[in-house]
């Protein structure tokens, strides 16, 4: 094999290193080193048949996972590439399996499938909360790994923390046995949230009270024409609803035109919503203003398992085992949290209205740690840099 070349103008370390608009940071070397060995490997031995070992990237919100894995694939300028936020990436494989669901092994035909197109799947945020992803999830990687199928990944836990206290967990060890066995542990454990770096601000996180309906004026602002049923100026006027069909299910919204929408928090979180709804809204609409997000923070309490209780057809888990009871917004918040990753990956301009400071919207509960990102995220977003790169986008 030749020598590294690492004077490629082209390639994750000199991307980085000249890059004068990335705030550097020393926690993210190593990381660095990894993709540029990545990096250098596959363009050395152009995409031939052998195993090359990726990279898990973890940390706390804000310090530059995404940004590092977004370098690498636009150095490696190939089709043999791809990237997805994670919940596209298994929206995808949902899809795949019904389209084979006659298919012996059908996860196996999948990860051949893609292993012939692709040679290195990038994932963002990678995170799993959902029973049947967890379950797909252990046999899936393995079979792309063995396929030599190349894995870059970000999230904010580390690999053996994924999935946990979830149902069947067992299940699920598999899939973190593979990706340490098949992936670089890297965390990027810098004290900095890049995020909350000095940045303009437009304000997109709007305190209302009954003396100022912030409502009114997003309505006002947007050209958004509404009908309201009780016209006042209180923090919960009434709309005359109207309704987006998303995936063959109406969605109650407030207002709309061929660029924004509108809904009530209670309508996009409340129901039986999920990621896929999230999708298909940010494939159609440049803005999406969301009011009268109410406190989210509450209380989840454990419980043990008695035997013979709240098993499914699938099980639920051992007896005795612990399980983690949510709060009663908890569900809400997880929905609301799945909304600012997606319209976050796709760049969507969001303006929200509430009563409850941002920093007071989820101070306590189970989802404290997740909620951080989303909080970091909203920073981001409400950033003149991260609007104008949404007009160019779109």
């Amino acid at each position: 094999m030749k020598n590294l070349n690492t004077n490629n103008n082209n390639s994750p370390k000199a991307r980085y290193l000249n890059d004068k608009n990335l705030i550097k940071d020393e926690s993210q070397l190593a990381a660095l080193e990894a993709l540029e060995h990545i990096y250098q490997a596959f363009k050395q031995e152009s995409f031939i048949k052998r195993n090359i070992k990726g990279a898990y990237l973890w940390g706390k919100v804000g310090r530059g996972k995404t940004c590092l894995m977004d370098i690498f694939y636009h150095s490696m300028n190939s089709d043999k590439i791809l990237r997805l936020h994670f919940h596209h990436f298994m929206k995808i494989i949902h899809q795949q399996l019904r389209d084979h669901s006659g298919h012996a092994d059908p996860l196996k035909l999948i990860a051949k499938n893609l292993s012939k197109k692709y040679k290195i799947l990038c994932f963002d945020e990678l995170f799993v909360s959902d029973i049947g992803d967890a379950m797909l999830l252990g046999k899936l990687l393995q079979y792309l790994f063995d396929f030599n199928v190349t894995l870059i990944a970000t999230s904010n836990i580390a690999a053996e923390d994924l999935y946990s206290n979830g149902l069947q967990r067992e299940r699920f060890l598999p899939a973190i046995k593979s990706i340490a066995l098949n992936t670089h542990n890297i965390n990027l454990n810098g004290l900095k949230d890049h995020r909350e770096r000095a940045l303009q601000v437009q304000p997109i996180y709007f305190l209302h009270t009954k003396a100022t309906n912030q409502n009114l004026y997003l309505l006002e602002r947007f050209e958004l024409h509404s009908t309201f049923v009780e016209p006042c100026l209180s923090t919960s006027t009434r709309y005359k609803p109207e309704h987006e069909t998303i995936l063959g299910r109406k969605l109650t919204c407030i207002a709309r035109n061929k660029k924004t929408i509108c809904f009530e928090f209670s309508a996009l979180c409340e129901g039986p919503r999920s990621h896929l709804d999230y999708i298909e809204l940010a494939s159609r609409y440049q803005t999406i203003l969301l009011f009268d997000i109410p406190p989210l923070s509450g209380q989840s309490f454990e419980r043990i398992k008695a035997r013979g209780t709240e098993d499914g057809s699938i099980g639920s888990g051992l007896v005795g085992e612990r399980e983690v009871v949510l709060a009663n917004m908890d569900d809400a918040t997880r929905r609301f949290i799945a909304l600012v990753d997606e319209l976050y990956d796709q760049k969507i301009v969001l303006f929200l209205s509430s009563s409850t400071p941002l920093e007071a919207l989820y101070t306590d509960g189970s989802l404290t740690f997740e909620f951080q990102r989303t909080r970091s995220r909203l920073i981001e977003m409400a950033s003149t840099e991260y609007q104008q790169l949404s007009i160019s986008i779109h």
